[in-house]
This record gives C-alpha cells, sequence and structure tokens, in this order.
C-alpha cells in the first residue's frame, strides 16, 4: 500500500498546518516552488478529501469545551450518527471500539446551555440510550498543535512569520461578521474575491471585514489532514489519571510525543484525556509501554481505539477518514436561541 502523499504534499501540508491561511506566494517562496505548483497541489488534495482548512469557533474566554460519551441502543448507531452529523452544535463525532459508542465534542456558553443540550435534547436523538459527560477543565495541547515533522527550522521559521502577518489584529469586528464566518467554515483558506462572489458584496468591503474577522480571534483556523492508513493507522484515545502535582510534568513529557494530538485535563473519574495517531498496532503498543516507563505514576484507566470519525469540526468525513466536501458550520451551544 503506498501513501496518498508525497514529500512536497507533506511540506506543504506541514506549511499549512503552521499558518493555515498563508498566501500561495509567500508558500511558494519559503518551499522553494512555484506558487502554481502549490495551488494545483492544495486543489487536488483538498478534492480528493485528503486535506482541508476548517474555520470553527476559537473557544477562547468563558467557553466550555465538553466530551460526551454516548452508549447507543443496539443496531440503531448508524441512525443516531446521521442525526447528530446535522447537528451544528456536534462539533466532532468519535465511534470508539470500547467503553462508548460515541464520543462527541461541543462547546458550550455556560453550563446551563451545556445542560439542555446533553440532559433535554441528546436524549430525543433516535437510539440514544445513555451519555456521561466531562468538562474540558484544561487544554493543554490540541490537533491544531499536532505537526508533520516535513520542514527543516528555517522553512518553520517563515510559516511562522506567516502565521502572525496573517492573523494580526485589523481593526474592530464588522457589525454583521456571520457571512463571512459562514463562507470561511466552508473553507478556511476563503479569499476576499471568493467571499465577494458568494456573498454578493464588494470585494474591497469584503477585504477589509475579512481582515477584522481573521484578527479577531474569533475563529480558529487549523489545516485538518485524512488519517492516511500508510502513515497514522490508528486513532486512540487514552484515558488517564495523574496526580494533581504531577500533572504539569506529565504534560510537559507527552507533549514530546511526535504522535500527540490532544492533551486535555478533564472532569470526572479519569483527569486526563490523551489522543494519539499511531502507525500500527505494534507502534500503539510501543507508545504506551514509553508512556508507562517514563510517567510510571500515571494510571492508563482506558485505551480506546477509535473506529471511525464521521465528523471533525463541522466537516462530514467518510468511512476512509477522507472529506466529503459537506460541511455543517458549527456552533457554541448557547449563541443560536433556536438550537440552545
Amino acid at each position: 500500500m503506498t501513501t496518498a502523499f508525497d514529500e512536497l504534499d507533506l511540506q506543504l501540508l506541514h506549511g499549512l498546518q503552521i499558518a493555515p491561511r498563508v498566501p500561495w506566494a509567500q508558500a511558494a517562496r519559503i518551499l522553494g516552488t512555484s506558487p502554481v505548483t502549490l495551488m494545483s497541489r492544495w486543489d487536488r488534495l483538498r478534492d480528493e478529501g485528503l486535506a482541508w482548512v476548517v474555520a470553527h469557533p476559537s473557544g477562547e474566554g468563558d467557553v466550555l469545551t465538553a466530551f460526551v460519551d454516548v452508549d447507543l441502543e443496539p443496531g440503531r448507531q448508524s441512525e443516531a450518527v446521521a442525526t447528530l452529523v446535522r447537528d451544528p452544535r456536534a462539533l466532532s463525532i468519535e465511534q470508539s471500539a470500547r467503553g462508548r459508542d460515541l464520543m462527541i465534542t461541543v462547546m458550550a456558553r455556560d453550563l446551563g446551555a451545556l445542560s439542555r443540550f446533553v440532559l433535554d435534547d441528546l436524549p430525543r436523538v433516535p437510539g440514544v440510550r445513555r451519555q456521561r459527560t466531562s468538562l474540558a477543565l484544561q487544554i493543554h495541547r490540541q490537533g491544531r498543535d499536532w505537526r508533520l515533522q516535513s520542514l527543516d527550522q528555517h522553512q518553520r521559521e517563515g510559516f511562522e512569520i506567516a502565521r502572525r502577518q496573517s492573523t494580526a489584529p485589523a481593526g474592530p469586528l464588522p457589525r454583521d461578521p456571520q457571512p463571512i464566518i459562514d463562507l470561511l467554515a466552508a473553507d478556511g483558506r476563503a479569499g476576499a474575491a471568493d467571499i465577494a462572489r458568494s456573498a454578493g458584496r464588494n470585494p474591497a468591503t469584503v477585504r477589509r471585514h475579512l481582515g477584522r474577522v481573521v484578527g479577531s480571534g474569533l475563529l480558529s483556523f487549523r489545516c485538518e489532514i485524512a488519517q492516511d492508513p500508510t502513515l497514522w493507522g490508528l486513532h486512540c484515545t487514552w484515558l488517564a489519571r495523574v496526580p494533581e502535582e504531577s500533572k504539569e510534568r506529565t504534560v510537559a513529557a507527552l507533549a514530546t510525543l511526535p504522535e500527540l494530538r490532544l492533551c486535555v485535563s478533564t472532569s470526572g473519574e479519569t483527569n486526563l484525556l490523551v489522543s494519539v495517531w499511531a502507525r500500527s498496532p505494534s507502534d500503539l503498543m510501543r507508545l504506551e509501554r514509553l508512556v508507562g516507563e517514563r510517567l510510571p505514576w500515571l494510571s492508563l484507566v482506558e485505551s480506546v481505539v477509535i473506529l471511525r470519525t464521521p465528523k471533525r469540526f463541522g466537516w462530514v468525513v467518510d468511512e476512509r477518514g477522507r472529506a466529503t466536501g459537506e460541511v455543517i458550520p458549527p456552533v457554541i451551544i448557547g449563541d443560536d436561541p433556536g438550537t440552545a
């Protein structure tokens, strides 16, 4: 089996992980190629569902992030997943091999809004039998921090400069930023000309408003990559218990793992959630053994293999882990009176 990515693909994607909205001309100078080559590469990767740029609510400030484990009635998983995929409040949905049927990530303005979703709305989803919710108390590492390790230091520094330039504050938000936000949800790299055409608005006005939306911190941009089975064959979530006095050094040690996708302190029976992408079952065993040797105070309560991820921050994903092109713009629970 051959990988879907070649060396230049991986360099481009690593660059977009650092600076998701970097202009093609600037990226081409960093990588020593042409803008046309990179545009062509990106169009192919995006059209094949291998990579895409997400723009989702940043969750900064007082926003709550929660992980909802859902148990389903036998034989009704497809029905429940189909319903939840259409719900903009379910940011991401994972189907797991054990312990729970679904793992759902949500954001809420406050505990009341979260409670209404979990206690009132979720039980009405066809097939839902039971749920358990853990709050994210502190997000130490997240998917947008994961890197491909395909660039040298000079190239990484070039993309870091591009990232700072593309997200610099550019003034107060426009009166109604939602049309721009919705279009960015469907294409996180959309430029002013693209948005002006789609919205039927003046390009100069859109360019000014777009800069303000991107620089406001309202949205978080990230380059998502399909889980290529030849590179990252297994997605696994560890639920662990760590003494509070050892939490800081535990997080620092886990952050050195190239496979680390997510590390969050949580409420509940376990207090640390860790997500990794491993190359194979043997590679996962190596990781778990390594963590056990280096962090003997960490108690690994569950190791949960993720079988499918039908939705990643609003983007609908197929059984191969590739984006279908369909996007359900994600919302923070409590922001939309019609869905809170």
